[in-house]
């Protein structure tokens, strides 16, 4: 389980160093890709595995799984853990989530996401004052 939010700079080689409580869930691999909300998210290759199977089993004939399944899965790399704790992050990926100097990793139960601070920053006050008509709704889904 992946939980938290930490505060990690990125080199000039496009490496974040991954949270210490994280690193040890990664230790088979990872597999980094476009999430929504122009962050990235990062799984564990079990995890990749099981959605994979999900994202190939949506309708090929509707347009918007087509467009999700190629979101997820032609951006999706490898990455491995080097001796530090960092894993390189694909510049195109660094582009697609705006990604510079700062990022915040934060833990999402069953995945990772890596987020430009001042997006996280932005994405994060927009959601706590929209926290109540958020959970109101949640609220009519039975959570």
């Amino acid at each position: 389980m992946f939980i938290g939010e930490f505060h990690h700079n990125i080199d000039s080689k496009g490496r974040i160093a991954i949270p210490a409580k994280f690193r040890n869930k990664l230790s088979s691999g990872a597999i980094i890709t476009r999430g929504l909300d122009h962050c990235l998210f990062v799984f564990t290759s079990k995890e990749w595995e099981t959605l994979a199977q999900k994202l190939i089993a949506l309708p090929l004939a509707q347009a918007n799984s087509r467009a999700f399944v190629r979101l997820m899965l032609s951006g999706a790399s490898d990455v491995d853990i080097d001796s530090q704790g960092r894993i390189l992050i694909p510049d195109y990926l660094r582009k697609y989530a705006g990604l510079n100097k700062e990022a915040k990793v934060t833990g999402v139960y069953n995945r990772m996401e890596i987020w430009d601070s001042g997006a996280w920053l932005d994405y994060k006050n927009k959601t706590e004052s929209a926290s109540d008509e958020i959970a109101e709704k949640l609220g009519e889904l039975g959570i």
